[in-house]
């Protein structure tokens, strides 16, 4: 197996772990060692055991990539990861906070002088900068700012001023500008002469005098035209482009939509800002669906796996504090129907039924809702269909369902009123869950919240409550005597 096949390889990653941690506990235990053995130079001998374990770490990850080295940090505990960095950072430390994630990027930082930091930020882009800006102490962002000359400024202030959802703060500038006037024999020249190409290069930018962008050029077109043409005759003038304050989001669908590679980002006079590009693309889907599950699991933020007991239990407290009131709300509903339950015993095994079934039709609406509006699927213009077809369809379900568990109630207890009561709750509790899974994301929606957070939460409990409500409720009316 090569080099490359092993990198990408999941076993390759975890025999690569599992030597690591084999070395830090060797080296964990050889330390031990020479602390407790006779002698007086225990400290000149662990300087050696640790300089030797060192160069150990680097030869193992000097051959893996970034990426790579981010994914055993995240899986190591904190002691270790702390050794483990301290061993590897000079190497590619500053690729490497780019890869791990938001948590573990803050216990590796707060181990770093505002010097070293300075100095791991240098070596990178300005589009790389920003994107570790947020987890930087101001002291170190002021040394870096005044570390860069006056474009590389201009160009991290530009990718700071826009909001982490906006194509601005995704962009980079990595980009190669021509204009059109010129003949791509010119062209060819110009990019031999450069040496390289920036990475995600597949199309160069045609830009006039004032810098709008008049079309594209592909890679393709340049090579297999003849040098002779201008690029006037064989840019592209139909193409993508994106508002530097659009959402990314949007941008992401397009880029899905279109197979974009990558594309220029304009203000509103039509200027070239810069581009956006596929693996920014990728980061942003990524990190966006990560927070989506866990908002959806009730974790207030993105959780370091190994990080403190007491900051992850802060970290899940708001939603269980929810859960926990929602929960207390659903048992007084059934605590005012006490007297109606110890009567007839079969409601306490039927009400768990419709509460559950509820739950899950509200949570298959309000699944579709948010992925649509991730999509950008729902607009002003079909939203009342969208709602009709819902609501049908839960008048639908709810008939159908209702009617399978009337007939099961009705072969177990053998009451034709119970089983009426049944069908007649299920059916209007799987309604209520439609209606309810239709609203608490499409009313996020349009007062601008996200319309992933908290719905699961709300959703359940609603449907719980109402659930015990509407069949205890009918069966005070109509079972009891």
């Amino acid at each position: 197996m090569q080099t490359s096949e092993k990198i990408h390889s999941a076993q390759f990653l975890e025999h690569q772990l599992q030597d690591v941690i084999t070395l830090l506990e060797k080296q964990q235990l050889e330390k031990s060692l020479v602390q407790r053995g006779p002698g007086a130079n225990h400290e000149l001998v662990e300087a050696m055991l640790q300089n030797q374990h060192q160069v150990r770490l680097q030869e193992k990850f000097a051959l893996l990539r970034p990426a790579d080295t981010a994914f055993i940090l995240e899986s190591l505990p904190l002691d270790q990861r702390k050794t483990l960095w301290d061993a590897i950072k000079n190497q590619h430390d500053g690729q490497v906070l780019l890869e791990v994630s938001d948590a573990v990027r803050h216990t590796l930082i707060s181990g770093m002088e505002a010097e070293e930091l300075a100095i791991v930020a240098g070596k990178l882009n300005t589009d790389e900068i920003a994107d570790l800006a947020a987890d930087l102490p101001k002291r170190t962002m002021l040394k870096i700012l005044r570390s860069l000359n006056s474009k590389d400024r201009q160009h991290l202030n530009a990718i700071l001023s826009y909001q982490d959802n906006q194509v601005g703060a995704l962009m980079d500038f990595g980009m190669i500008t021509i204009r059109a006037d010129l003949n791509l024999k010119a062209i060819i020249a110009y990019i031999r002469k450069l040496g390289k190409l920036p990475s995600h290069t597949d199309k160069l930018f045609v830009v006039d005098q004032y810098d709008k962008v008049q079309g594209i050029l592909p890679l393709q077109r340049l090579l297999t035209h003849p040098p002779s043409h201008q690029v006037a005759d064989v840019m592209v003038t139909d193409f993508i482009r994106f508002q530097i304050d659009q959402e990314a989001a949007e941008a992401a669908r397009a880029f899905e939509r279109y197979d974009l590679i990558s594309a220029p980002v304009i203000d509103k006079d039509g200027k070239l800002q810069g581009r956006l590009c596929v693996d920014n693309i990728l980061d942003f889907i990524r990190e966006k669906t990560d927070e989506d599950l866990l908002t959806q699991a009730g974790v207030g933020e993105e959780e370091d796996l190994f990080s403190s007991v007491w900051k992850s239990a802060r970290n899940r407290w708001g939603w269980l504090l929810i859960n926990i009131a929602t929960a207390f709300a659903s048992t007084r509903i059934i605590g005012v129907f006490e007297d109606i339950i110890l009567q007839l015993v079969a409601l306490a095994s039927l009400m768990p039924i419709i509460a559950a079934m509820g739950g899950n039709t509200g949570n298959q609406t309000s699944m579709l809702i948010i992925r649509s509006l991730a999509l950008g699927q729902i607009t002003p213009s079909n939203i009342r269909r969208l709602i009709k077809k819902e609501l049908t369809l839960a008048v639908i379900n709810g008939t159908f369902i209702g009617l399978i568990m009337g007939l099961l109630s009705l072969l177990l207890y053998r009451d034709i009123a119970l089983s009426a009561v049944m069908t007649t709750a299920m059916f209007i509790n799987l309604l209520v869950a439609v209606v309810v899974g239709l609203g608490i994301p499409l009313l996020r929606h349009k007062f601008g919240k996200d319309p992933a957070v908290g719905t699961s939460v709300i959703l359940t409990a609603i449907t719980d409550s109402m659930g015990f409500f509407i069949f205890l409720g009918l069966a005070s009316l109509f079972l009891i005597k």
